[in-house]
């Protein structure tokens, strides 16, 4: 069985928000016999009944309320994405990606600079580094912020930005090794954590103690902050709470550890898209 139409699922989606069939044939300037042989589309392809049929309208069925949630929102994107004379009158968003920290702290407060330099909407996406890869290879983004170094074919990357870490705690546990202060962790191996330990002590964390796991470098600045134990963190994430002493560095290495990041995007995109190549130079301008 092949799957239903847009236009017979449009239809299914107007008779499920009105309740009517009626009402739902006059909403898409159809006849009620031609809304009623859509539904019975929809339910041939489904292979199950999508809606109970009463004197007074129809009722969605639980399954047609479960499929409704699926393809609604679909439905209305492509319909939106269609509308006559959107393409022209819309200027072409720039997408970028990146980790939800840098974004927020470094490039959210200076939005307006990467609007103004791009002469176009900026469309934020947050994720990890290797799903934004994906969806630049894929199209859906334009401009990645890499913590990995792609190694891709089709993706051209430029480090541009190091990232410091530091080790820091609330001032109530200055007085203790780092190797007894309970951590706040990003996920439950210590990815930071052991990249810092390995970097400023030569080995492997030990026996330290997870107090928490936040997946959320800023969750975790407020939980350390709140004295909960102790954290490794980019240095532009806890500057202000160092200079202001609500956080202190429990280390302070002669060379810290380093991260570089990246400014990912397809190969020769920037040669052919001046708004491209404009959102990149400002986000190296504001970042570094």
């Amino acid at each position: 069985m092949s799957a239903p139409s847009l236009d017979h699922l449009r239809t299914f989606v107007t008779v499920h928000r009105t309740g009517s069939v009626t009402r739902a044939a006059q909403l898409l300037g159809l006849s009620q016999a031609t809304v009623s042989a859509h539904v019975q589309a929809v339910e041939a392809a489904v292979g199950f009944p999508v809606f109970d049929r009463g004197r007074t309208g129809v009722t969605t069925t639980p399954k047609g309320v479960e499929l409704a949630r699926r393809v609604a929102a679909h439905v209305d994107a492509i319909e939106d994405a269609l509308l006559p004379g959107l393409a022209e009158s819309a200027a072409p968003a720039v997408h970028v990606g990146g980790a939800a920290e840098i974004l927020s702290v470094k490039v959210i407060p200076r939005l307006g600079e990467l609007i103004d330099a791009a002469s176009a909407p900026i469309r934020l996406a947050f994720g990890l580094a290797q799903e934004l890869l994906d969806a630049l290879a894929a199209g859906t983004l334009d401009l990645v912020v890499s913590a990995v170094s792609p190694q891709r074919d089709g993706i051209t990357a430029i480090p541009f930005y190091d990232e410091e870490f530091v080790l820091v705690a609330a001032p109530a546990w200055a007085a203790a090794d780092p190797e007894d202060v309970p951590v706040v962790a990003y996920a439950e191996n210590l990815p930071i954590v052991r990249r810092y330990w390995r970097s400023v002590f030569g080995r492997a964390p030990s026996a330290l103690r997870i107090a928490a796991v936040i997946p959320d470098l800023r969750g975790i600045r407020d939980a350390v902050r709140a004295g909960i134990g102790m954290s490794v963190l980019p240095e532009y994430l806890v500057a202000d709470d160092l200079r202001s002493g609500a956080l202190i560095a429990l280390e302070e290495p002669e060379i810290p550890p380093l991260n570089t990041l990246y400014l990912a995007t397809r190969s020769g995109d920037a040669e052919r898209f001046p708004a491209i190549a404009a959102t990149a130079e400002a986000l190296r301008r504001i970042i570094s």
